[in-house]
């Protein structure tokens, strides 16, 4: 009998009959073969039979596996399906758990810096304006980065997030609450993406809330320095006399009560002229809702003021092409107009106060919607719900926000032209005197 004859009879028992073995399918015993190609590659199979099927699995190549190890291989497989263990289905499924470590290895090696990054770029188209990203992007570089910008989402603990707090909780108590919830917001989006678990050391209610003062008690809100409104008619008098694109954009924003962001972008293609309305579209609306604003026979004129001058489709354009006025711009124009009022009362020998409010601060842009909500107040007899529609504001009360359907945008006409009387413009019949208000 050849050698060959012999090895296909008695099976594949030594090393020197595995590296001579010709191509074809050699038993091992105990169910292992070595399988050996026309090319002459070596690999060791496995088979057995599970629940009624005959299958093959793969022990791995020769020579990076011997015959021994292939022995000692196949012995563990056996055991396997002796407990009823599929030898395959083990080896995908270690395969899959390696990847799964793998992966959560990268995760770990990714840092807070980088995560933030990302979470920033993912966001950076739904948020309002580029004033908000570079606020993200300030604030997590001057005070969190420095302190937890190189550890693994997964490292950072309550500590840490105390660290970055702490110094600034006290003395700059808006930025720190703001820096808070978006150190919060990146470690609850590094949760999803599955780069930590547990709790947010970041989260306020029932954690940080029992180791730092609320921040209502640090630092009250402090509102935007509003002008009286008893002055609001002498200050549109005198915006009158500045001749400028600002100057109107100011003008528009006043009477209408809306917010600078607003009027700043505002365009030709929302305004309808002939039905008086200013279609506001969601996108720039803070409550991301669509806002319909009357407009008044004086807003009316000025915007045809604008329309004569149009060269874009912004009603106020800046000077860069198509490009809206800077939102510095009505601030310029209320300073420069507050230095010719201070100027012109200490020359006529009085208390240089030019314009500011009750506690002496310059007044803002944003002020004025603080003006008109008073004056609604105060002066009319128009309903505080019709006031708050015309600026936007969210509904608080839920059972409020259910019923109301409509936007009273008709009696928001009457109320606006009243508001633009009350500032110098126009005629009315609504308003009451002041010292009548029921």
């Amino acid at each position: 009998m050849t050698g060959n004859a012999k090895s296909k009879a008695a099976g594949i028992t030594t090393d020197i009959q595995v590296k001579n073995a010709p191509a074809g399918l050699h038993p091992c015993a105990n169910g292992l073969y070595l399988q050996v190609s026309k090319t002459e590659s070596k690999s060791w199979l496995y088979r057995f039979q599970l629940n009624g099927k005959r299958r093959w699995a793969g022990v791995g190549s020769y020579p990076e596996i011997g015959l021994k190890d292939a022995r000692i291989r196949a012995a563990e497989m056996r055991m396997m399906v002796v407990n009823g263990i599929d030898p395959i289905e083990k080896k995908q499924e270690d395969k899959r758990e390696a990847i799964a470590k793998a992966e959560q290895s990268a995760a770990k090696a990714k840092t807070f810096k980088e995560l933030a990054q990302d979470y920033i770029e993912l966001n950076r188209a739904g948020w309002k304006n580029k004033k908000h990203v570079q606020q993200w992007e300030n604030t997590l570089d001057t005070y969190a980065y420095g302190v937890i910008g190189h550890l693994p989402p997964a490292d950072i603990t309550t500590e840490h997030i105390l660290t970055i707090l702490k110094d600034i909780w006290l003395t700059k108590t808006e930025t720190a609450t703001r820096l808070r919830g978006r150190l919060e917001v990146v470690l609850s989006y590094a949760k999803i993406k599955g780069y930590r678990t547990g709790d947010n050391p970041a989260t306020w209610k029932n954690h940080l809330d029992h180791v730092l003062p609320q921040p209502s008690k640090v630092a009250p809100h402090k509102h935007h320095p509003a002008l009286p409104f008893s002055r609001a008619a002498e200050f549109m008098t005198a915006l009158s006399a500045t001749d400028t694109v600002a100057g109107s954009c100011l003008q528009f924003t006043i009477l209408t009560a809306c917010r600078s962001i607003e009027s700043l972008e505002c365009r030709w293609s929302e305004i309808d002229l002939e039905g008086k309305v200013w279609i506001v579209p969601p996108e720039r609306m803070k409550m991301k809702r669509e806002h319909r604003v009357p407009l008044t026979d004086e807003l009316v004129r000025i915007l045809d003021r604008r329309k004569a001058t149009r060269i874009n489709d912004y009603v106020f354009p800046g000077q860069k092409e198509n490009r809206p006025l800077s939102n510095m711009a009505m601030t310029n124009i209320i300073r420069r107009m507050h230095d010719a009022l201070s100027k012109s009362e200490t020359e006529a020998g009085k208390e240089a106060k030019g314009w500011t409010d009750k506690d002496g601060s310059i007044i803002t842009t944003h002020g004025f919607r603080s003006t008109f909500r008073d004056w609604a107040a105060e002066v009319t007899n128009y309903p505080g719900e019709m006031a708050e529609i015309q600026l936007a504001h969210a509904v608080s009360n839920p059972v409020e926000a259910a019923y109301r359907r409509g936007d009273m945008f008709e009696k928001r006409r009457s109320m606006m032209a009243d508001w633009g009387v009350w500032c110098g413009q126009g005629t009315t019949s609504n308003v009451i005197a002041l010292g009548k208000v029921a």
